[in-house]
This record gives C-alpha cells, sequence and structure tokens, in this order.
C-alpha cells in the first residue's frame, strides 16, 4: 500500500516515467523519489539477451570513464586557483580577461604543436639525419630564375661575414636578423625539397607548409565560432530584462559545496559585483528613459561629431605610420646609416614599431575621454572603445603591410625597372617573405617590451606615489583601476600579429605562447598589488563574448595578407619551399597532379563549379531551414516570455487581494472589539 502511494504521488508530481533509464543522479528528483526509483527499477525484472547485458555495461563503463576523465581534466586545469581569487576579489569583470588570456595560451601552444609536428620536426631530421635510402628529390638550393636577365632573383646571402661584435648578436635577437634569419624561425631557411621516404610515398615538404599554414587559420577559426556560439547563449540570457536575474543571483547563485571560509568569502564578493552591476545598469537605463526630446538631440548631435573627431584621429595615426614605414625601409637599404650606430640602427628597425606603439598607447586615451562625454552605459563603453581601438589597431597593422607591399611589388614612385625580371624587388627584398616575418617578429618583442615597461615605470611609481604621498594632485589621480578594454587590446591585437606572421615565420606560436605566459603573470602581480576594484563594473558574459568577436574580427583581418601573399605575389626566388613556383598556390594543384587518377579527378571536382553550385544551393536551403527553425523558437520563446509576465501580474494581483482581505479583516476585528467595548460598558454602567 506505502508502494503504491509512492507511486501514485510520483506519477502525479512527474518524478518519474516508465521509460527513464537516467542514472539516479541525472534525475531531478529529491531525495524520497530517488530512492523510490531505486526501489522500482530493482523489483522490475526484464529479461534480455547477453548482447544487450554486455552493450549496456560496456556503456555504463564508459560513461564512468568519461566522468572520471571529466574531472581529472577540470583538476588539471591551468591557473584554476589564480582564476577563482580574481573572481572573489575584483569580480567575473576581470576574471573575464585572464579566462581570455588563458584561451589565448592554450590556443598558441596547441598551433605551435601542429607547426611543430607537420613542419619543424620533419624538416629538423631531414637535415640532420643520414637519409641513406631516401631519395631527395626537386632540390633545387639556389637556383637562378630563367625569365631574369642577369639571374639576380636567386641571390640571397644572408651569411655575415668578418668579425662580428657583440652588439650586432643583440641587434639580431631584437630584429631577427644574422643568426636567427639563418635558422627555422623564418621562412627563408625552409628548403624546397620533396623527400621520397619509400617509393610509394614522399614527403613534400612546400605541400606541408602550405597545408599547416591554412590548417592553422582554419583551427583557429574554428575554435573561435564554437567557443563564441557558447558565449552567445550565455550573452542573450544574461542580457534579457525579462528573466529574473536578481532572483537567480540571490536564490541560486551560491555554491552550497563551499566549506572553507576563503573560498565563502571570494564566492561571496563575486556575488557582490555581479549584483552591484545589475543595479548599476539598471539605474542607467532608468535615467536614459527619462530623456527628453530636446535631450535626446543634444545627445545625438554631440556623438556625432564626436565620431567625426575619432575619424579624424584614425586619419592622422594612419598616415604616420605609412610615412614612417616608408622613411624605415629606405634607411635600412642604406649600409652606412645601418652599420653607423647602434642605437641608431635599432631605431632605424624599430621605427614603425614606435610608431604604432605610440599611437596606439596616446589613441585609446583620447578615446576613453570621448567615450566619457558620450553618455553610454557601462557595457556599452567597453564596447565602443573596443571596437574603436581595435580598429586602430587592426587597421595599423594593414597600414604596415601596405606600405611593405608597395616596396615588395614596386606599386609606389620607385623604378620598375627593379620588379620587371623576377615580379618583385629583388634588389630591396631578396627575400621578402622573411622580412614582412621580421617585422612582426619586432612587432611582438616591441609589444612585450612595452607591456613590462609600462608595467615597471608606471603602475608601480604610481601605486608608491599614492600610498606616500599626500599632496592633492597625487590623490586625485588615485590608485589605479584595471582596465579591462586596453587589457584585451593589447592581447588581440598580439595575436592578430601572429596570425599574420605564422605563414612568414612558422615559429611564432611558441614565442607568443611563452610571452602570454609571462603576461600572465605579471598582470596578476600587477592586479593584487597595484589595482583596486573598479568603481564601475560591467557584465562578464557579455564581455567575453565580445572579446571573442574582436578577436574573430583579427582572425579575419589576418586571412587578408596571407592568401593575398599565397594567390598573388611572386614567392622569392633565392629562399623558402616556393622558390620554383610561379605562385605560391600553383604547389597545391602540382601535387595535385602526380595523384592517382580517380584521388586527381575527385579532388578537381571538389575544386570545379559543377560541385560549387550544388553545394551553394545546399547550403543557402541549410541556411533558410535553420533560420526559419530559430524564428519558430524565436516565437515560442516569446511566448513563454508573456505568459511568465502574465503570471507574474496575476501573482501580484492575488498579492494584492490577499492584502486588502487582511486589511478589511482586520477593520471588522477592531468593529467587533469596539463594538463589544462599548457593550461590556455599558453592561457596567449601574
Amino acid at each position: 500500500v506505502e508502494e503504491a502511494e509512492n507511486r501514485e504521488t510520483q506519477d502525479q508530481d512527474g518524478y518519474w516515467l516508465e521509460d527513464d533509464s537516467r542514472p539516479l543522479k541525472e534525475i531531478p528528483l529529491p531525495m524520497q523519489g530517488k530512492r523510490a526509483v531505486r526501489d522500482r527499477r530493482q523489483m522490475k525484472i526484464q529479461i534480455i539477451s547477453s548482447w544487450e547485458s554486455w552493450k549496456k555495461s560496456h556503456l555504463k563503463s564508459l560513461k564512468r570513464f568519461q566522468l572520471e576523465a571529466a574531472d581529472v581534466l577540470s583538476r588539471m586545469e591551468v591557473w584554476k586557483s589564480s582564476l577563482h581569487k580574481i573572481e572573489g576579489k575584483f569580480g567575473t569583470g576581470i576574471q573575464s580577461y585572464f579566462n581570455f588570456l588563458r584561451f589565448l595560451v592554450m590556443l598558441n601552444f596547441a598551433m605551435f604543436l601542429l607547426t611543430a609536428a607537420v613542419l619543424v620536426i620533419p624538416n629538423i631530421v631531414f637535415m640532420t639525419v643520414d637519409l641513406q635510402g631516401w631519395t631527395l628529390l626537386n632540390t633545387t638550393g639556389m637556383m637562378e630564375n630563367p625569365d631574369s636577365k642577369s639571374g639576380n632573383c636567386s641571390l640571397y646571402n644572408p651569411t655575415q661575414e668578418g668579425l662580428v661584435s657583440f652588439y650586432t648578436y643583440i641587434m639580431d635577437l631584437l630584429s631577427g636578423t644574422g643568426f636567427l634569419e639563418l635558422s627555422y624561425l623564418f621562412y627563408g631557411y625552409y628548403k624546397d625539397t620533396d623527400v621520397g621516404l619509400t617509393t610509394a610515398f614522399s614527403y613534400n615538404i612546400p605541400l606541408a607548409y602550405l597545408l599547416t599554414s591554412l590548417f592553422y587559420l582554419l583551427v583557429s577559426l574554428i575554435w573561435l565560432v564554437r567557443r563564441s556560439v557558447q558565449g552567445f547563449k550565455l550573452n542573450l540570457v544574461s542580457s534579457d530584462e525579462a528573466l529574473t536575474n536578481y532572483s537567480n543571483k540571490v536564490f541560486a547563485g551560491w555554491d552550497f559545496c563551499i566549506i572553507q571560509e576563503k573560498a565563502t568569502q571570494l564566492k561571496h564578493n563575486s556575488i557582490h559585483y555581479e549584483l552591484q552591476m545589475d543595479l548599476e545598469e539598471e539605474a542607467i537605463r532608468e535615467k536614459i528613459a527619462e530623456w527628453t526630446t530636446r535631450q535626446k538631440f543634444c545627445i545625438y548631435s554631440l556623438r556625432l561629431l564626436l565620431n567625426l573627431l575619432v575619424i579624424g584621429l584614425l586619419g592622422a595615426s594612419f598616415f604616420c605610420i605609412y610615412i614612417a614605414t616608408q622613411y624605415s625601409q629606405i634607411l635600412l637599404n642604406q649600409d652606412s646609416v645601418a652599420s653607423s650606430n647602434f642605437f641608431l640602427s635599432l631605431l632605424v628597425q624599430y621605427l614603425p614599431s614606435i610608431v604604432i606603439t605610440a599611437a596606439n598607447f596616446t589613441m585609446p586615451i583620447l578615446f576613453n575621454i570621448i567615450i566619457g562625454i558620450e553618455k553610454y552605459s557601462r557595457t556599452t563603453e567597453i564596447k565602443l572603445t573596443l571596437l574603436r581601438s581595435v580598429f586602430l589597431r587592426l587597421a595599423s597593422l594593414g597600414m604596415l603591410l601596405f606600405s611593405l607591399w608597395t616596396e615588395i611589388t614596386c606599386a609606389g614612385d620607385m623604378d620598375e625597372s627593379d620588379c620587371s625580371g623576377c615580379h618583385y624587388n629583388y634588389r630591396r627584398y631578396p627575400c621578402w617573405e622573411t622580412r614582412i616575418g621580421q617585422e612582426m617578429y619586432k612587432l611582438i618583442i616591441f609589444d612585450f617590451i612595452t607591456i613590462v615597461v609600462v608595467m615597471l615605470l608606471v603602475d608601480f611609481p604610481r601605486k608608491i606615489l599614492v600610498q606616500h604621498c599626500s599632496c592633492k594632485p597625487v590623490q586625485l589621480w588615485g590608485q589605479q583601476e584595471f582596465l579591462v578594454p586596453q587589457n584585451v587590446l593589447d592581447i588581440v591585437y598580439g595575436q592578430t600579429i601572429c596570425w599574420i606572421g605564422t605563414f612568414y615565420s612558422p615559429l611564432l606560436p611558441l614565442l607568443n605562447t611563452v610571452k602570454y605566459f609571462i603576461i600572465f603573470y605579471l598582470k596578476k602581480l600587477t592586479l593584487f598589488v597595484n589595482c583596486r576594484p573598479a568603481n564601475r563594473t560591467f557584465r562578464a558574459s557579455s564581455s567575453n563574448f565580445f572579446f571573442l568577436v574582436v578577436l574573430l574580427m583579427g582572425l579575419i583581418l589576418s586571412c587578408v595578407p596571407v592568401l593575398y601573399s599565397i594567390m598573388v605575389i611572386t614567392p622569392s626566388k633565392g629562399c623558402g619551399p616556393f622558390r620554383t613556383q610561379q605562385k605560391i598556390w600553383d604547389i597545391l594543384p602540382n601535387s595535385i597532379e602526380g595523384l592517382p587518377r580517380v584521388t586527381r579527378e575527385f579532388l578537381f571536382f571538389i575544386g570545379s563549379q559543377a560541385f560549387a553550385v550544388p553545394l551553394f544551393v545546399l547550403s543557402c536551403i541549410l541556411l533558410f531551414y535553420v533560420v526559419s527553425l530559430a524564428g519558430a523558437y524565436g516565437q515560442r520563446v516569446n511566448l513563454l516570455k508573456a505568459q511568465l509576465q502574465r503570471e507574474e501580474q496575476d501573482k501580484h494581483f492575488l498579492v494584492k487581494q490577499i492584502a486588502e482581505m487582511g486589511r478589511a479583516n482586520q477593520k471588522n476585528n477592531n468593529n467587533r472589539v469596539s463594538f463589544f467595548s462599548s457593550l461590556m460598558k455599558t453592561v457596567d454602567k449601574p
């Protein structure tokens, strides 16, 4: 009888279904309901075959292994405790920056492993191990170009002759020249070699180089899109005003598994910052809703003028970068200037990097001043500041590459006779791919040096002045806040440089991994030592999504110069794995020609219009289906939201009715008491 009552209760409350085969811990039931489900399953007798029994037992073992593996991976998560400390003391907004930085460290390290396994290690093996029994095919070395009149296209010898001074090694280390140019760090050191491992298989190094570079960008794109979709879901939920954000944080935001006092305080601070952010944004929305028509007109007119000012500042920055790049390239080709003085040579080498860094340092300060006048919410301020600053930095890289390509392809005012024989300026740039790789290398090095110098010469002295100097200007300056937009922009800028330069310098992902690994600890140190919690917080979920969108913009921009180099510009004839090709992309169809006939025809069919047109039509149909499905889900969600709002109104109405009934009952009780009191007084009279 008791079991029947329990079963009836479970069926009425929806606690348990007959066909529910999930584990008990995954079923949303109270403890009493789970016990009843367990007893019911034990009483249920099923006759199954040995195959089904083996299948169920192995599925359970596989699921148990997956859970244990997920638990081990969560414990091995890099910087987990540091992120929890940052979240507790400074909120989820600043923690999102460090989480984003950790993601870039893992991305660069994974891409380095890919490049090392497919490209660098095979080249080292082929050049160092005795290749007896192996055949070296198409080993070109320093070949002459038959189209050239004098064969100067193939002249490339970066080896330094004679006695080399000590400061030259320092210059080589900072600029990527000299001994670094003759290493696996740069494009020019890789050979145009097809190593025949067996009679049926050969390792084509140029093809491996091209496919590794393209696969590197493709994997980064897939990884970013997947992570952005996850962030978009969180952003969509957290930014919805119809949902009960406050009640969710207050009643469901606490982790009851926390037992340590320190962890409890960290979690308490994290929830406090989130509630502070929600209340601040709600106050700003209410203030904007109270604007009059005149106030809106004034604000929008002011924003228009300030945006025109921002465009003017961006144009001036791009012009300065273009002039600095042109001047630097001219001086680098003058040996007397480059070798006359160490500091002068260093200044010439880093002149474009210095101008780009100066623009990236001063312009965001002006943007922060301008954005404060425009009167946006905190989240909108961060997004708009990031958008302006990232456009400045990414367009600065584009301007640098544009000025280099005008020199390489003789598209500027120089004599076009330098490019007539080789289709590129072989006099100034005998290995132009390595020169671009060196520019990206210098940008990464200079960006890291700038971050360290700012921390040592600006952040720490500011903290000391605020602590020990009581003068009014210093106190008004105040202790430093951790500016998330500026710091995010720094790492997005560095990652974009890495994406662009990886084709010209395959080991840049390793350099970027080490750089970001060091930056994580430097930023953590300056955060806890020099910074204070921000007076104005922002939503971490929307910021995480926007960070990834900005990074995705950097990836798209980085694909443009790489694809342009592969498709359009003639590769260098004196260096690199593509020295015998008219275009870098030609190595792919040439390699396909050597495959068996069926495979060759299949690959050419995939690249033809006969395959592209049906694929495009099918993609349009799938896109239309997904959009229609999303619209249907959106309508359903809107109906559910409207239903929740109606239920909320009904609850408010019922509470109001209950309160009115309570006041009416209280009034009736008071009347009764007064009546009986007067009656008793009447009875007591003689």
